[in-house]
C-alpha cells in the first residue's frame, strides 16, 4: 500500500519518484490538488507546452470511450522523447477506464487529478494497492504550512514580510492553496521594489479581497441577513466560485464558531477566543455578533446542515448552486429566529 503522508508528500511533489507511473492527487483543497497535479505533470516532460508531450484529458469528456486513457498512456512518441498524461477527473465515474492502468504498468506516467475521495473509494483503494501507483493527499493549508508558502513566494520576488504582516497574512489565508498563492502573488506585485512587506500593504491588498470573497457571504448568513446572503451568494457564483468550496467555507466558519462558543462557555475571555481563532481585526465585530446569536445546539444543527449539503454536492455537482442556496437560507433563518428570541 503506497499512500504518502507528512513530509514525504512535499518531497515527492518536488521530485516525483519515477518508479510510480500512476499518480493520484486528491483531497478537499482543490487549489492545492491542482497546483500539485500541474507541477508533477510538467516535471515528467521536457516541454510542458507541447501538446504531444503533455496530454491533457478531462474525465467528463471521455464518456463511453473507455480505452482512450489507456491508449494515450501506452502510446510512444513518434520521434521518441518524454510523454505524460494528465487527467482531470470530474463528476462522472470512469473507474473502469482506469483499472487497466493499475493492473499493468503504463508506458507513460499518468497523473490523476481528483476531488475529495473517501478512504474506501474504489479509485483510491486501487491506487494504494498497485505497486506502481501512489496516492498524494491534499488537505487545506495549516498554520504551520502558510509561513513557508508566504516566504517561498515572496522570496521569488525579492521580498520579505515583517512579523506583523506575516501574522495578518496567516489570519487571512489558508482555505485554499490556489487562492492563497494568487493573493500572495498579487501582494508581491503591489509591493514590487519595496524589499519588505508591511501590515499596511496587507490591509490595502488582501483584506478587501477576502471580504469580497467568502466573508461577505459568511457575515450575512450567520447574522441572519437572508437578503444579503442571497445577494452575496449570487455574486460569488457569478465570479466563478465553486458551490462546494462556498459550502466548505461556511462549514469551517460554523466549526470555528462552535469551538469558540465552547471556549466562551468554559469562561475564556473574548480576547483569548479571538486570538486563538486568529480573527483578523476587521472581522472582530462580525465574529462577536455571530457568537452572540448562535448557541451550541444551533451551531451543531448548522454543522449538520452544511455537512449534508457538502456531501450531496460531492455526489451531484450539478445541484451545487441549489444546495448552497438552500443551506444559506436555512442558516440565515435560524440566526434571525435566534435574534428575535433574544430581543
Amino acid at each position: 500500500m503506497v499512500a504518502l503522508k507528512g513530509g514525504d508528500i512535499e518531497r515527492f511533489v518536488k521530485q516525483p519518484d519515477r518508479k510510480f507511473s500512476v499518480i493520484l492527487i486528491y483531497g478537499p483543497d482543490s487549489g492545492l490538488v491542482h497546483e500539485r497535479s500541474r507541477f508533477i505533470a510538467r516535471s515528467f516532460v521536457d516541454n510542458p507546452e507541447d501538446a504531444f508531450q503533455l496530454i491533457r484529458m478531462d474525465g467528463d469528456d471521455i464518456g463511453s470511450d473507455t480505452s482512450r486513457i489507456v491508449d494515450e498512456a501506452n502510446t510512444l512518441g513518434l520521434f521518441g522523447g518524454s510523454r505524460a498524461v494528465w487527467v482531470r477527473l470530474g463528476s462522472k465515474q470512469i473507474n473502469s477506464s482506469l483499472e487497466p492502468l493499475l493492473k499493468v504498468r503504463p508506458e507513460n506516467p499518468v497523473i490523476l487529478e481528483a476531488g475529495d475521495l473517501a478512504a474506501k473509494h474504489p479509485l483510491r483503494v486501487g491506487v494504494e494497492k498497485a505497486a506502481h501507483a501512489v496516492a498524494v493527499p491534499c488537505y487545506a493549508d495549516e498554520g504551520r504550512d502558510l509561513p513557508r508558502l508566504i516566504d517561498e513566494i515572496l522570496s521569488q520576488h525579492h521580498l520579505r514580510a515583517s512579523q506583523e504582516a506575516k501574522g495578518l497574512m496567516i489570519a487571512l489565508l489558508g482555505a485554499d492553496r490556489l487562492l492563497s498563492r494568487s493573493e500572495i502573488e498579487k501582494l508581491a506585485l503591489y509591493c514590487h521594489g519595496k524589499g519588505t512587506v508591511e501590515a499596511s500593504d496587507i490591509e490595502a491588498i488582501m483584506a478587501d479581497a477576502s471580504a469580497l470573497a467568502t466573508d461577505m457571504l459568511t457575515d450575512a448568513v450567520f447574522a441572519g441577513d437572508s437578503t444579503g446572503a442571497d445577494s452575496a451568494l449570487s455574486r460569488s457564483l457569478r465570479e466563478g466560485q465553486d458551490s462546494g468550496v462556498i459550502i466548505g467555507a461556511l462549514l469551517r466558519h460554523a466549526l470555528l464558531l462552535a469551538k469558540s462558543r465552547l471556549a466562551l462557555d468554559k469562561g475564556q475571555s473574548m480576547t483569548d477566543v479571538e486570538r486563538n481563532a486568529r480573527i483578523f481585526f476587521k472581522r472582530s465585530p462580525a465574529f462577536q455578533r455571530h457568537l452572540s446569536l448562535w448557541t451550541m445546539p444551533g451551531l451543531e444543527s448548522a454543522i449538520t446542515t452544511l455537512g449534508e449539503a457538502q456531501a450531496a454536492c460531492r455526489k451531484n455537482a450539478a445541484l451545487g448552486e441549489s444546495l448552497a442556496s438552500r443551506a444559506c437560507l436555512t442558516l440565515a433563518i435560524a440566526a434571525r429566529r435566534s435574534q428575535a428570541n433574544r430581543a
